[in-house]
């Protein structure tokens, strides 16, 4: 992965964007990582792929539950348990 500095990703912005049209650009503070950029495209592949694992996870964890005998009333009333 390319990385360039916070000053130089300030400096040079147009290029820091171009660059992150091809591949990730880490951009680092002090020699630290801060921050990442990268295309609208990579994002929302990513952000998709995100969604696409929550949503299975969320799918199994509930086909789980169902099949432990978990209803929905006893759901709604453990999560409005406080305690």
């Amino acid at each position: 992965m390319k990385e360039i500095a916070a000053r130089d990703a300030k400096n040079r912005f147009g290029q820091l964007l171009d660059s992150a049209q091809g591949a990730p650009v880490r951009v680092t503070k002090k020699g630290r990582a801060v921050g990442v950029v990268m295309s609208i495209q990579q994002y929302e592949r990513l952000r998709g792929a995100a969604w696409e694992r929550l949503s299975a996870t969320m799918d199994r964890l509930g086909a789980e539950a169902a099949g432990n005998g978990l209803t929905d009333a006893e759901l709604d009333a453990l999560l409005a348990d406080e305690s």
